[in-house]
């Protein structure tokens, strides 16, 4: 070939590499074109944030006002942007009670790094395009109400630290593609309804520090490959349905703070050198399995233990006699264990000056309590020996232990008498002494036990009466002092116009004479009350039936007489009633088959006679005894009585006959005339004297307590309503299982505390079917000392008129829709209610705010009226009828009271 031929192809070749690359530089810079085209922008983010306000119906904060275009989305409530790239990097949105879904547009926000959506009321699932967010580091989407699984897409954000999901109503398992996040320090998924095994893949988290699955489902064994999580500091199992043993790897994790195993179907031993492996231990919670053997004395070589909880398991005795190496030590919970007969080891807790709870009850202690016990350190608040073998009497070294609150003596073999020391337990709440051999009396320094909340001295030698001074315990809630030789009277100062908040009195098995006070009918808050197998006599007091809390009443082996009261069918919580081994007569009160909850009724060895009720507690032959009344018939063919035998009266002609019924229909006659007199007098009497009645004091109360655990705590899962005079939560109320609605008045709204008066005013007397019912009030002080009012109806279970005539755009209300016929009858529901208010209440009363979210539908799909915080009382007379005019107009925007404007 040529010089010529080669510099040819040469030339040639360079320019095919020439042209190569400019063909890839092209392509290339198209392809660059191309992904700069579809790759997520701020407009992206925009979008996204929009979609996230759409599916968040509910904002009572009107938080997301913000979210509109009159500003920037970076200048948007909740919302952080990324200086460079001005890409939402984090939405906060923590505690505003928002109610709604999470849309799933949010895994367009792929700069995302920390979600905080907790403390609302958010529903529906966690969407699976949470999983875009690869730069996500923070998931907190705990306390609120989320269904379904765990997205498997959580293992794609693989820069997660930490993720909180508890308090939510999540199912399913632990994804086991979880154990893919390498940087993952928090899995916090307690309280919610997850179940299956533990994942082994999750020993894969080489960075986790915390595992926090408590209050589940969780089933089968801790997984062996936990123990390879060598930086875990805190690990909480309890309440669930975990077996097993604890793998020994997971004994060997000495950076564990929290072991927290309890409430599971766990077995096995502790190993000897617990304590040693554990050097940063603060908690060992072991209680409620079955775990056996003897406690390791090398538990306390783990010197930052604050709290032990090995209760309720089958460990053996000895107790370590070196509990002084635990400076820290704040809870000792040994209770329901075989630990031996010596109590030996209590000196070694002389030197644990942070002792705040020690529980030892329910072993096989069998020895004399020692005075070595006054001590203990003198912060301890909650002492417990009861169910134990303990015997001698009572040292009196106890008053040293200033700061009690609760002392659990019950349950042993204590003699003598109760030690004078104890009038200087000056914050004791509960103090139990029952079942043991004390005799003596009563002393009269339990009054000084002002904060006395129980005092259990059932099942004693005690004798004597109940100190007057009791009186003085204005907290007491639950006095038990049967099966002792009490006798005398009872007590008025029990049942006086300032009567102790009792919520169960036992006085029976004892030696009580007299009658059983009319004054018992003060005990408004009364659920057990129990006087049977005393000598009591007379008849039964018919202010019994102003108890109206009242669950269970023993009147049963006393010597009453008369006549059930007609007003114990007033008792619509009764649950129990025994009056059997009395000498009561005349006939069963037929309004007992009227009360809704009774379940068990003892009549038996009474004089009762006439027709037995066939109705409500009467159609169960095992919930009813009638034994020993001969006079009694009729009832339900199974209980074999006589039928009831009906006098026909035959007609007589004479002249004396025809004579005595017309004197008897004259006399008739001027009787009702003047029961007609007196009613009208009585009427007018009550309209004069209405406005003078402090209105709340005639609704039975609930303390706050009752209503804080009601509704959770007043949870924003339970918010179903907020207005401008307060919110309005759903809850349940124990121990009868009520569904309430609890209207809480915002006090620092003006005009709430009237609006309260004002709904008492109006509630108190009205009666109809188409009016909300008021069940109770509250007037009390919150856990902050602040002031605070409620008021307690029946729940609703089908909400407001106004939500099925605007649904709401969430999956809930979608199918809510009022037929034709259905409109028809609310509309006459809630005419029918104005009708009864406006013509005949007395006084009449104006809602003057009549609208369709104060229209409730209860199951049936009743009408029913409520919220009466503006109504008004009008006076019959023309003269005050002026005065309460005016021409300010009531109630809410776009509505008026109809008729006149007040």
């Amino acid at each position: 070939m040529t010089l010529h031929q080669t510099n040819f192809y040469a030339f040639r070749l360079m320019y095919l590499r020439v042209i190569l690359l400019f063909s890839a530089s092209s392509l290339l810079c198209l392809q660059l074109v191309a992904i700069t085209a579809t790759t997520p922008t701020n407009e992206t983010d925009h979008l996204a944030l929009l979609k996230f306000k759409e599916s968040v119906p509910h904002d009572p904060y009107n938080i997301l006002s913000s979210w509109n275009d009159s500003m920037h989305f970076y200048n948007w409530h909740g919302i952080t942007c990324g200086r460079r790239h001005q890409r939402v990097t984090a939405l906060n949105l923590e505690g505003y009670k928002l109610r709604g879904s999470i849309s799933p547009d949010i895994g367009n926000l792929t700069f995302l790094r920390f979600i905080n959506l907790q403390n609302n009321s958010f529903y529906g699932k966690i969407p699976q395009e949470i999983g875009h967010l690869f730069r996500l580091q923070q998931l907190d989407l705990n306390n609120n109400s989320l269904e379904g699984e765990i997205p498997f897409s959580l293992s794609n954000c693989s820069n997660l630290r930490f993720i909180n999901l508890y308090v939510n109503k999540l199912i399913g398992k632990i994804p086991v593609e979880l154990g893919s996040l390498m940087k993952l320090k928090k899995l916090q998924l307690p309280i919610n309804n997850l179940a299956g095994g533990i994942p082994p893949s999750l020993g894969n988290l080489s960075s986790l520090t915390t595992f926090a699955a408590a209050y589940n489902n969780f089933v089968g064994n801790i997984p062996e490959a936990i123990g390879q999580l060598k930086g875990l500091e805190f690990f909480s199992i309890f309440m669930n349905k975990l077996s097993g043993t604890i793998p020994s790897s997971l004994y060997n994790v000495s950076s564990l703070q929290t072991f927290s195993v309890s409430n599971n179907q766990l077995n096995g031993t502790l190993p000897a050198n617990i304590g040693l492996n554990f050097p940063n231990l603060q908690n060992l919670l072991f209680a409620g399995n079955e775990f056996s053997g003897s406690i390791p004395t090398s538990l306390c070589n783990a010197t930052q233990l604050q709290n032990i909880d090995l209760g309720k398991n089958k460990f053996l005795g000895p107790v370590p006699t070196n509990l002084q190496n635990l400076p820290y030590l704040f809870l000792l919970d040994l209770s329901d264990n075989y630990l031996g007969k010596s109590l030996h080891f209590l000196t070694s807790l002389t030197n644990c000056s942070k002792l705040n709870t020690v529980d030892l009850s329910t072993n096989q202690f069998r020895c004399v309590l020692l005075n070595s016990i006054a001590n203990l350190s003198t912060q301890l608040t909650e002492l417990y020996f009861g169910g134990n073998e303990l015997f001698g009497t009572i040292p009196t070294s106890f008053e040293n232990l200033v700061n009690l609150i609760v002392l659990g003596l019950d349950d042993n073999h204590f003699m003598g008498i109760i030690p004078t020391s104890f009038g200087g337990f000056q914050k004791m709440q509960l103090l139990a002494l029952s079942g043991n051999k004390l005799s003596g009396e009563i002393p009269t320094f339990i009054g000084n036990l002002t904060h006395l909340f129980k005092l259990d001295l059932h099942e004693n030698k005690l004798e004597g009466t109940i100190p007057p001074s009791i009186v003085n315990c204005q907290n007491l809630q639950f006095l038990v002092v049967s099966q002792n030789n009490l006798n005398g009277s009872i007590p008025q100062q029990l049942f006086g116009s300032s009567s102790l908040p009792l919520v169960l009195l036992n006085l029976s098995h004892n030696l009580f004479t007299g009658i059983l006070p009319f004054e018992v009918g003060n005990l408004k808050n009364m659920i057990e009350l129990d006087v049977s197998n005393n000598h009591l006599f007379g008849e039964v007091p018919s202010s019994i039936g102003n108890c109206l809390t009242l669950e269970s009443l023993y009147l049963q082996g006393n010597s009453f007489e008369g006549a059930i009261p007609s007003s114990m069918t007033s008792l619509k919580s009764l649950q129990r009633l025994d009056v059997s081994q009395n000498n009561l007569s005349g006939s069963i009160p037929k309004g007992l088959e009227k009360l809704p909850l009774l379940e068990n009724l003892n009549l038996s060895f009474n004089n009762f006679e006439g027709e037995v009720p066939i109705e409500g507690v009467f159609k169960n032959i095992s919930a009813i005894s009638l034994i020993g009344n001969s006079k009694l018939c009729g009832a339900i063919p199974k209980l074999q009585l006589p039928k009831c035998f009906v006098k026909v009266m035959k007609p007589r002609n004479s002249v004396g006959f025809k004579l005595a019924i017309i004197i008897v229909s004259i006399v008739l006659f001027f009787i009702l005339f003047s029961s007609f007199l007196v009613l009208y007098w009585m009427k007018n009497s009550k309209k004069k004297a209405s406005s003078m009645v402090s209105t709340t004091n005639l609704l039975p109360s609930v303390s706050y307590k009752q209503l804080y655990q009601a509704t959770s705590g007043f949870s924003l899962s339970n918010l179903i309503g907020s207005g401008s005079f307060g919110s309005v939560y759903k809850g349940v109320l124990h121990p009868e299982e009520t569904f309430i609605a609890v209207k809480v008045l915002n006090l620092q709204h003006k005009g709430a505390s009237k609006s309260f008066m004002a709904e008492c005013n109006v509630l108190r007397n009205i009666r109809h079917r188409n009016l909300v019912k008021i069940l109770t009030c509250c007037s009390s002080m919150d856990y902050g000392g602040n002031q605070f009012k409620a008021l307690v109806f029946e729940f609703m279970t089908n909400g407001s008129l106004d939500i099925w005539l605007h649904p709401e755009i969430d999956s809930e209300d979608q199918s809510r829709d009022l037929s034709l016929l259905q409109r028809l009858n609310v509309a006459i529901d809630v005419a029918s209610a104005l009708n009864y208010l406006h013509n005949h209440s007395v006084p009449p009363i104006i809602h003057c705010d009549l609208k369709p979210s104060n229209v409730l539908l209860d199951n049936d799909m009743v009408a029913h009226v409520s919220d009466f915080g503006l109504a008004r009382l009008l006076s019959t007379d023309d003269s005050s009828q002026k005065q309460t005019s005016s021409i300010v107009i009531k109630g809410s925007i776009g509505y008026a009271a109809p008729g006149k404007i007040f």
